[in-house]
């Protein structure tokens, strides 16, 4: 059996990173969306809301599990006993960065391989910051966002904003 991480902070998850998870199952059997706190931000959501969206915008994907996780990626992935990590590209210039990290996973762990996917063009743009300006103005979302997720960004930024 061969598992996969997929880390990241998913404030919301989009289509985008529906779009990578689906994806990955064509490169390994399952694979565990990890949701992570991100203590360099201020995430509009908390984990626990991240990770519902996470499994809702993910549900009609076998093989898939969302999970909260916090520490060192490396140690986390060691714990789960996957194979990889998975991560999506979306620019050259998302490269850099994803490479950096790969070797320092690598680094600290010689038997972790990083899997990178490009992103599928109509979704090569997109990001969670960008999603939610276009939801702060009122923007649609169908595009982006499953349309539940949709709605919670849309109730969660109301909140925020009274």
């Amino acid at each position: 059996m061969t598992l996969g991480i997929y880390p990241g902070t998913f404030d919301p998850i989009t289509h985008g990173h529906a779009d990578v998870i689906a994806r990955s199952l064509h490169v390994v059997q399952h694979v565990v969306v990890a949701v992570a706190p991100n203590h360099r931000k201020a995430p509009l959501f908390d984990i626990k809301e991240r990770v519902e969206l996470a499994k809702i915008a993910t549900q009609h994907l076998p093989g898939v599990v969302v999970e909260p996780f916090e520490g060192l990626l490396v140690e986390y992935v060691r714990r789960r006993g996957a194979q990889a990590i998975i991560r999506g590209l979306r620019a050259v210039s998302d490269f850099e960065h994803e490479f950096q990290m790969a070797l320092l996973n690598r680094k600290l762990d010689k038997n972790l391989e990083t899997i990178f996917l490009m992103a599928s063009e109509e979704y090569s743009y997109l990001t969670s910051s960008m999603v939610k300006e276009v939801a702060a103005v009122g923007g649609p979302l169908h595009d982006f966002l499953h349309p539940e997720v949709a709605e919670r960004l849309k109730t969660q930024l109301r909140l925020t904003q009274s």
